[in-house]
């Protein structure tokens, strides 16, 4: 598989807004640039194969597929929520925590 520049470039901005994204839905904050990256482009790869098994299937485009990588990446965050032991919620585990002392 040969990527042009211009592909390169689009995977990674796609993969950093749906990271920002899902941080700011999921966590109340982004990652970084690199952290909103990854999770982005992962996000991507688990929405590519979770929407067919579904039964949802969206045109291209690069709105679609930011909204398309958004809902993975909000799924992965979500996930590893729980798995870090935080519940379900908003913040719970993830990005900032409030401390009231």
């Amino acid at each position: 598989m040969n990527l042009s520049g211009q592909s390169l470039l689009i995977i990674l901005l796609v993969g950093l807004i749906a990271g920002w994204l899902a941080g700011e839905i999921v966590a109340g904050g982004g990652f970084g640039l690199i952290g909103d990256i990854a999770i982005g482009i992962v996000g991507a790869f688990i929405s590519s194969w979770l929407m067919p098994q579904l039964g949802i299937h969206v045109g291209g485009g690069l709105v679609n597929m930011i909204i398309l990588a958004t809902i993975g990446a909000v799924v992965l965050l979500m996930i590893l929520s729980l798995l870090r032991g935080g519940g379900w919620g908003w913040g719970s585990g993830w990005g900032y925590r409030r401390r009231w002392w």
